[in-house]
Parts: C-alpha cells; sequence; structure tokens
C-alpha cells in the first residue's frame, strides 16, 4: 500500500512542476503567451448596484472591470496596461483593470480590451485581446396613460406609452372603485413596440383603477392610475348645447323675416284708405255751402256779399267796420 502511495507521489511531481502546464519556461515567462482572465459589468444607480452580463442601461454610470485568472500568482510583479475600446468611437488607455463610462444611445456596441503584461525589461511582452458584444437599452422609466375619464357601458380605448426598450413584457388589470376583493391576476402582454392601446368597457360609474407594470432586460416599473368613469361625456353635452343654440338662432331669424313681411302687406291698404279719406274730406268741404262766418272778436268782422265772393282777411292790428249793402 504505501508503495503504491509513493508511485503515485512520484508520477504527479512532473505534472505540478511541468513548465507547459504553467505556460513558463526555465527562463520564466518565455512560453506565456496569452494573459486569462474575464470581463465583468457593473452599473450603480443611486443606492442600486446592477452586475450585468451583456445587456447595458443607457444614461447609467458604468464600470467595467477586468478580472485576472493568476491563481499562482506569477504575474504578480508585472506592470499591466489597458487600451479600452467602447465600439462606439471611444477609445481609453490606462495602467487600472477597470473603467467607468456610460453608454448615451441605445443600440448593438464590440467593447475591445487589449491587455499587456511587461514582467521584467528582459521579458518578452504579453498580451491579451478580450472582445464582448453588448446591447444597450433604454431603462423603463416612465408609462403614461390617455384618456383618464370615460363613458360608463360603452367600449373604451386606452392608449398606453411605455418609455423604455422593446420588447418589454407589460402586465395590467382595472380595478373597480379602486379596491380588490380577492387577489387577481393580471393580463401579460408582449410589447415590440412603445405604444399599446387597451379596449374596455366600464359597468358602473366613479372611479377605477389600471394597475400596470412594465419590465424588459434591464428594467421593470410599476404604476397604478386612477379612472374616472361618468355617465355623459362632457364634449357630447357641449355638442347637443351648440347644435340646440344654432337650431334656436335659425327659428327666430325665420320667425323675424315672416313678421315684416306680414306687417309690410298690413300697412300698405291702410295708407291708401287713409289718403282716399283725406281726399274725400277735402272735396266735402268744398262742396259744402258756405256758412256766416261768427264774430272772432270784437274788432273784427267778416261778410260776405250777396255775390258769393270771400273777402280776405283783415291784417292783424287795422279796425275796420263791415258793412252790409241792401238792394
Amino acid at each position: 500500500m504505501y508503495r503504491n502511495i509513493i508511485g503515485l507521489v512520484v508520477m504527479s511531481l512532473p505534472l505540478i512542476l511541468s513548465p507547459q502546464v504553467l505556460g513558463l519556461a526555465t527562463d520564466g515567462l518565455s512560453n506565456l503567451q496569452n494573459i486569462a482572465g474575464k470581463l465583468s459589468f457593473i452599473q450603480r444607480e443611486g443606492n442600486v448596484t446592477y452586475l450585468r452580463d451583456k445587456e447595458l442601461a443607457t444614461e447609467v454610470p458604468t464600470e467595467t472591470k477586468f478580472e485576472l485568472f493568476d491563481p499562482r500568482n506569477t504575474l504578480r510583479t508585472a506592470r499591466f496596461n489597458y487600451t479600452w475600446d467602447f465600439g462606439n468611437g471611444e477609445v481609453r488607455k490606462g495602467s487600472e483593470p477597470s473603467v467607468h463610462y456610460n453608454y448615451s444611445s441605445p443600440g448593438n456596441y464590440t467593447l475591445r480590451l487589449r491587455v499587456g503584461a511587461q514582467v521584467n525589461k528582459t521579458s518578452t511582452p504579453l498580451t491579451g485581446v478580450y472582445t464582448m458584444d453588448v446591447t444597450v437599452l433604454d431603462a423603463i422609466r416612465n408609462i403614461e396613460l390617455s384618456p383618464l375619464s370615460f363613458e360608463v357601458s360603452r367600449n373604451n380605448s386606452l392608449v398606453v406609452h411605455v418609455d423604455g426598450s422593446p420588447p418589454m413584457w407589460v402586465c395590467w388589470r382595472f380595478l373597480q372603485n379602486c379596491v380588490s376583493a380577492t387577489p387577481t391576476g393580471c393580463h401579460l402582454t408582449m410589447l415590440y413596440e412603445n405604444t399599446m392601446t387597451l379596449n374596455h368597457t366600464f359597468t358602473a360609474l366613479g372611479v377605477h383603477c389600471l394597475d400596470i407594470s412594465a419590465r424588459n432586460n434591464i428594467s421593470k416599473l410599476q404604476t397604478s392610475y386612477n379612472i374616472f368613469v361618468r355617465r355623459d361625456p362632457p364634449i357630447n353635452l357641449l355638442f347637443t348645447l351648440t347644435c340646440t343654440g344654432i337650431i334656436l338662432v335659425i327659428l327666430a331669424f325665420i320667425t323675424v323675416i315672416a313678421c315684416r313681411t306680414k306687417n309690410g302687406h298690413n300697412n300698405k291698404p291702410q295708407m291708401s284708405k287713409s289718403s282716399n279719406a283725406t281726399l274725400n274730406s277735402s272735396l266735402n268741404m268744398e262742396l259744402q255751402p258756405q256758412q256766416d262766418i261768427p264774430d272772432i272778436s270784437s274788432d273784427l268782422y267778416v261778410s260776405r256779399p250777396k255775390n258769393e265772393e270771400v273777402q280776405p282777411l283783415l291784417q292783424h292790428g287795422t279796425r275796420s267796420v263791415a258793412k252790409s249793402y241792401r238792394n
């Protein structure tokens, strides 16, 4: 038994000490061709830290780290340099294994990292190139609903706008009086654009609530809206009042025109009759026999001769006595 153990140890020693396994030659690092490691993405928003894989959020501070794989500390004394190409035209260089940046626009980008290590002045520089395809998405930050007032017992259309990068999963439900007597599920919809239309018929008046949540691969948002359901929408009432007012104005105009026309026909015969009456009156006055003019004043007398000629009146202020002659 002891012989087997000793033999196993002796056979294992060349594996442990083999320079090919360590990637080292007798001079130390001449056969080490690349640097092993991996990339990790960290995004921080407020007090929340997200560890990302290959999907990042726009306009969020991002930290990318290179984690060196060196379990035996072979490169513990090496000097490193890093060249970061973010795929959007921005390139940075430095000696730290991490970099801070953010993507301002959604899209697909290819991040490239070139790592260089120099152990000493005489050793051959070591390099490593890493490529990572990343997808940048807009986080869901707002959910808008319009309108917020509807009519009871009719099929109403609600427009929901989700501010984020699709595809998104949207879950929604309506609650009468904003209270749910029993736990209810929601309607789950896959949204491939930013706008969706919900058709719903409200069976009761009052306040209702729409609970809605949306999420994509990098974010999630949940909110609730109060919806007012009434009997008649104000736009129909305003339209009805406007039409009624127009009809009343038209009827009033027709009535005024009709009254003016009627009055015009009634006044024309009356004017003719009045003219005839005036003419008849003047004729009667001329045909009547002239009578003696009574005494108007003590100073003025008018006499009528036999030949029926009318004497002119005397001017005011002249005193005269009219005499009668008898044949």
